[in-house]
């Protein structure tokens, strides 16, 4: 399997996790050391993987309440062998955001190390 379509399988079962809001998925995709961030409307988030699952976990998933899906990669670069940056598309209910994944290349294979999330502009 090439390094491409083995980083878009990783970015597939992110987006199904986060429209099933299976954690025992995201666990598979992420480092267990990953961290995620945001900063909208005046809210900072810094999160370790748990703290971030254990939110996932107490929120209706899009698929339980029959939301439209929306999952695009937008760009996908790898700069190294053991590197790749991914930009995608994602809802959660009424949101649309652009997530920013950065995976490394671990000899088990790729993991999203990095999450940064922020609210695409619908205007």
């Amino acid at each position: 399997m090439s390094d491409e379509t083995a980083i878009r399988a990783v970015v597939q079962q992110y987006f199904d996790a986060l429209y099933t809001g299976d954690v025992a998925a995201f666990r598979q995709a992420f480092h267990p050391e990953a961290q995620l961030f945001s900063s909208e409307n005046a809210v900072t988030a810094a999160l370790g993987l748990d703290a971030w699952l254990e939110r996932v976990a107490n929120r209706p998933a899009p698929a339980a309440t029959n939301d439209p899906r929306i999952d695009e990669v937008v760009a996908l670069t790898q700069p190294s062998a053991t590197t790749a940056h991914v930009r995608v598309r994602d809802a959660l209910g009424a949101n649309r955001f652009i997530d920013e994944l950065l995976l490394i290349k671990y000899p088990q294979g790729w993991k999203i190390v990095c999450k940064s999330w922020a609210y695409e502009n619908q205007g």
